[in-house]
């Protein structure tokens, strides 16, 4: 079983005294309903599935009145299945499928004999068709594909390991020359397999990367497939058309989404709804320019200018029509793999917590991503050669004088180093790049003893 760090959410969130339901939105097939499964049968006496998809007539259990003892009762007939209050977890699976079913929960968590947990693959897409969220009595977690740190346990590295690589990131401290080689390879093989857990779980068992590859391309279908059932009327061409080319896109010098390459005539307001489409359903991460690289970011971004990649770097490397997994394996990143590796930061950001942009101008050339961490900006350039100190847009941008920045990050194939205020740190080391935490509590109060 792939160890999944949800698994440890889902245990805080077990342990609250006051709990929402929690509702998991992520794409298809990154393992979702097999992490819940996992955790119930860990953690509840009880436990009652129900898939919206395939439990036929399972919406009209939330067809009629939506109060709890209703609903229950509705429950407990459908399945024929014993409900033990406080030992009980529900699963309502693919809830997009059941708007009502979303609606419903504010009242089964106010009844609170029972704990709730939604899922669904394309919440985001069919948004506007639930008739009342549950604000309040729901907390909305996001999963994406498993992460380099779930794929390196996933391989075999151990704990131990790990650990000593996080105090190399923290203390700015060189990694051990052959583990460092060691996982430069692993870190390659990552780029080929992706994330995904089907496809992961074909490679650790059969280190055959057809088989990898046969497996991806199934999940690309499938994806496919999905537009077409889920995608409205017209939406559905220029939603398959932009999926198609989210490779042959990276795949240009500048990495921009240029719209006239799949449709001459387009124009951005035409195709908005379907970028949506597959920003919303997880399949592709946009990744937008800002007008400048300073906090905060979302309200400098430019929404035309935007590069669009691929949710998982190896549903990426599928979809590509070169056989590039076999340079990638060999450690060949400078054979235009800049692109693919571009991805892979996308992903790994992404699934840290962060939101995507970059910034590129005439006057200082392009930053491959301008991070918004806590109130700064964090420049990351990802270099695929051997002239990784080479970073001309870096070094202009940090040299804006009305300008402030975090750090100023360059992952690389080398070891740890840091020079002029510029930290290299090697690719694998993205597991470890994640936002500043929070602040616990926060009491202010005002004195009113003046007035």
């Amino acid at each position: 079983m792939l160890k999944r760090e949800i698994s440890d959410r889902l245990s805080f969130w077990k342990r609250e005294k006051k709990k929402k339901a929690l509702c998991i939105i992520g794409a298809r097939q990154i393992g979702k309903t097999t992490a819940i499964r996992e955790f119930a049968k860990k953690e509840y006496e009880n436990f009652l599935e129900i898939n919206f998809i395939l439990d036929q007539g399972a919406e009209k259990i939330f067809a009629g009145k939506l109060d709890a003892d209703t609903i229950i009762e509705n429950i407990t007939a459908f399945k024929m299945q014993k409900l033990e209050p406080g030992k009980t977890l529900i699963f309502l699976d693919e809830i997009q499928e059941c708007p009502n079913a979303r609606c419903a929960v504010k009242f089964l968590v106010e009844d609170g004999r029972f704990d709730y947990i939604e899922s669904g693959s394309l919440l985001g897409v069919k948004y506007k068709e639930v008739p009342s969220y549950a604000v309040g009595f729901e907390e909305i977690v996001y999963m994406y594909p498993m992460n380099l740190k779930e794929y390196f346990i996933a391989n075999g590295v151990q704990n131990s390991t790990l650990t000593m690589l996080e105090h190399c990131y923290e203390k700015h401290e060189t990694v051990p020359t052959v583990m460092h080689e060691t996982l430069l390879k692993l870190f390659a093989t990552y780029i080929v397999v992706g994330g995904m857990p089907d496809v992961v779980q074909t490679y650790v068992n059969t280190h055959d990367i057809g088989k990898v590859i046969q497996t991806q391309r199934s999940i690309l279908e499938l994806y496919r497939q999905d537009i077409s059932k889920y995608a409205e009327g017209s939406e559905k061409i220029k939603i398959k058309a932009i999926f198609d080319s989210i490779a042959s896109q990276l795949d240009d010098k500048n990495r921009r989404f240029v719209l006239n390459r799949i449709d001459e005539n387009g124009r951005m307001n035409r195709y908005e709804n379907a970028f949506l489409w597959l920003s919303d359903a997880g399949v592709a991460l946009p990744s937008y320019n800002v007008t400048e690289p300073q906090p905060p970011l979302q309200l400098n971004e430019k929404r035309n200018l935007f590069k669009l990649f691929m949710g998982d770097t190896g549903l990426l490397c599928a979809s590509c029509m070169d056989n590039i997994q076999f340079e990638l394996l060999q450690g060949n990143m400078e054979v235009n793999m800049g692109s693919v590796l571009e991805n892979v930061f996308a992903q790994a950001v992404k699934s840290n917590g962060f939101s995507l942009n970059y910034f590129e101008s005439k006057k200082y050339g392009e930053v491959d991503f301008v991070i918004q961490n806590g109130l700064k900006v964090d420049l990351l350039e990802i270099k695929s050669g051997n002239d990784y100190k080479k970073h001309s847009a870096l070094n202009k941008v940090s040299a804006v004088s009305n300008w402030r920045f975090g750090r100023r990050l360059v992952f690389c194939k080398e070891n740890v180093a840091e020079e002029s205020g510029v930290e290299y740190l090697p690719w694998y080391m993205v597991m470890f790049y994640k936002p500043e935490q929070n602040t616990q509590s926060y009491i202010y109060e005002v004195d009113l003893s003046g007035i």
